[in-house]
């Protein structure tokens, strides 16, 4: 939560534009935080793309691009996981993926723990903790700001309803 993993992807995509290269962006059907289909930074920039849920196969939808990028990892399925890897192994397309690691439980989501099998590279976009350390965990809280320890694993929200944590203030908060 808060790393800057959308503004990588759309600077990334940037990238590729500029030097007249095309590519397909994907984010989760799911996310409507900011409209469906739509990859927003906290910063401002945003940008229409296309969107994946569970029936999504990235095999068939993939045209001929330079680069395949994917904003929200975490809710791809394991299928669409291996479907990217074949895009990136066997058509040489450069497949790149954007996504939280694990839930507010410390619980990993399935999308993330097989791109993190599969991957050839991690790399991680680092944020802090309100202590001032790493931040490597996410605290989901209710409207007043207290931290929930259980519920469904998927609740769309932004700052309102997640913080950024390091390992220590997850376990003791």
């Amino acid at each position: 939560m808060n790393a800057g993993k959308s503004t990588s992807l759309l600077q990334v995509a940037h990238n590729y534009e500029e030097q007249g290269q095309k590519v397909q962006l994907y984010t989760a059907a799911i996310d409507d935080r900011y409209g469906v289909g739509q990859i927003t930074s906290r910063l401002g920039p945003h940008r229409q793309t296309d969107v994946f849920d569970k029936t999504t196969n990235f095999l068939e939808r993939t045209p001929a691009v330079a680069c395949v990028l994917v904003d929200e990892a975490q809710f791809l399925t394991k299928e669409q996981v291996v479907q990217l890897h074949q895009v990136a192994q066997v058509r040489g397309v450069p497949v790149i993926c954007y996504g939280l690691r694990s839930d507010f439980r410390g619980e990993p989501f399935p999308g993330s723990a097989y791109l993190l099998a599969l991957a050839d590279d991690i790399e991680e976009i680092k944020n802090i903790c309100t202590c001032g350390k790493k931040a490597t965990m996410n605290i989901r809280v209710d409207a007043e700001g207290r931290r929930l320890r259980e519920g469904e694993q998927v609740s769309i929200g932004g700052n309102e309803s997640y913080r950024q944590a390091c390992g220590r203030c997850f376990y003791l908060g």
